[in-house]
């Protein structure tokens, strides 16, 4: 698939107000079976530095420092990329399908910060501990299988809904409330794996769902590495195994590290502040070779 897509972000102050450091993540990646051509992110007003940094998880992040005062500020990043369906699991993993729970001391201690737990002490979700004891039930420890009877499980109990403000809910709060947005059952599938020991990430990005909305927003979703295939993304609140229509702009461990943008402002004592955003995705001819 041949996309380009272009994100507005608009953010309107009741009086001027300085503007602190933001970050940004919100270059596609360019790795694998998504291939950016090119990439362009304009500011108004412009940042007095801005510099490229290299993220924990390999995601190309953006920082910007501002000087001055303003009432508006715009963000405008525009990409285009070419995207291809990735390569079967079935196939990647041949006859070396993981079994679980998967031995931690096998794995490459690169990954173990997506493994943690999400309470504060580091252990998982007593919720998420017993939904994955389920899932594992019947699959005869095959991870394949195992993944798709957590998935269709995620989505019999949680109800999918859009919430745009606020961190993603812990796990056993999703399946205590039987509803969340797309960020909190990703959070779900991830607490659940790597309780038994698959390491597994937030992912933030766009989906281009089919047929095409009336209005495109951010999505979110996981990523589980399986030894074998590497990471590979999973959407709990969507069609399942990911594909050639996901986007991804950053992941990591932590889901606030994903944010599209991250910053501050200050200003005189009453200053309101009010946020829009635009997205909009246009699918391009594919050129013959």
């Amino acid at each position: 698939m041949h996309v380009k897509i272009s994100h507005r972000f608009v953010y309107s102050y009741s009086k001027p107000v300085q503007l602190g450091p933001h970050r940004l993540c919100l270059m596609p990646r360019s790795i694998g079976f998504q291939k950016l051509i090119q990439h362009k992110i304009s500011f108004n007003p412009e940042p007095c530095h801005k510099f490229e940094l290299l993220a924990a998880g390999g995601d190309q992040i953006l920082r910007a420092r501002f000087v001055g005062s303003t009432d508006r500020f715009e963000i405008i990043s525009e990409a285009e990329l070419i995207t291809s369906p990735p390569p079967l699991l079935s196939l990647c993993l041949d006859e070396q399908e993981p079994r679980l729970p998967y031995p931690i001391g096998r794995l490459n201690a690169d990954l173990l910060s997506n493994l943690q737990g999400w309470l504060p002490n580091g252990q998982h979700d007593p919720a998420a501990v017993a939904l994955a004891q389920e899932a594992i039930i019947g699959s005869d420890q095959h991870c394949l299988t195992f993944l798709q009877q957590l998935l269709e499980m995620i989505q019999e109990r949680v109800n999918y809904t859009q919430r745009h403000h606020g961190p993603p809910w812990p796990a056993g709060r999703t399946l205590r409330e039987r509803v969340g947005s797309c960020r909190d059952l990703a959070v779900l599938m991830i607490e659940c794996c790597r309780c038994i020991g698959l390491p597994a990430r937030f992912v933030s990005g766009y989906h281009l769902v089919e047929p095409k909305p009336d209005r495109y927003d951010l999505h979110a979703w996981a990523e589980v590495y399986l030894p074998g295939a590497g990471w590979r993304g999973f959407d709990p609140s969507g069609i399942g195994a990911v594909d050639e229509r996901y986007i991804p702009l950053a992941s990591s461990s932590n889901p606030e590290l994903t944010a599209a943008v991250s910053g501050s402002f200050s200003g005189p004592p009453g200053v309101v502040s009010e946020f829009s955003w635009q997205i909009e995705a246009a699918e391009l001819s594919m050129k013959q070779p």
